[in-house]
């Protein structure tokens, strides 16, 4: 059984404990996307699970405890570094989106958020924004723009509704 830790993608926490995705949906009842295939087969790969603690609006700390201790493993005791939600909003990111995507109404057509958002930002100009709205904040996503070289800014709009702009 492997340990759990906060660098653990969710895809390998689902892979290694079977009863993992009930045990996190009786944790949060936002992990209820991941009764959702393309979630499972898309973003579970990206996310960690400390992502998956900021999308569920926990901190990292508890929630990476709250798993370690459901499968038997020991608690942790490690200084959380993570951000807030909420940072100093760029310039760019104040100017209106190109395309507004909406990723909870492609998950529930089983469609991939990230594949969707790639194939519009390869038709954009430099400097044009694209804006992902989601009802959790979506780190996966987030994770793989920076990966390639762009900036985002993500940020609440309204309870459990985000804001993620990216530039092309």
């Amino acid at each position: 059984m492997k340990e759990i830790t906060l660098d653990m993608t969710i895809a390998d926490l689902l892979n290694s404990h079977k009863e993992m995705k009930d045990i996190l949906i009786n944790i949060n009842p936002k992990f209820k996307k991941l009764n959702n295939p393309v979630l499972r087969r898309t973003l579970a790969k990206l996310a960690t699970v400390k992502q998956a603690a900021i999308i569920g609006n926990m901190d990292s700390m508890e929630l990476l405890n709250k798993l370690r201790v459901a499968v038997g493993q020991e608690p942790l005791n490690i200084e959380d570094d993570e951000i807030g939600i909420d940072g100093k909003q760029p310039k760019w990111a104040k100017k209106e989106p190109k395309t507004t995507i909406n990723a909870d109404d492609l998950l529930a057509n089983d469609k991939n958020p990230l594949a969707q958002a790639y194939n519009i930002l390869r038709n954009f100009e430099k400097d044009e924004i694209l804006e992902i709205i989601s009802s959790f904040r979506p780190e996966p996503l987030i994770a793989d723009f920076i990966g390639k070289g762009y900036r985002t800014y993500t940020h609440e709009i309204a309870k459990d509704r985000y804001s993620t702009k990216i530039i092309a």
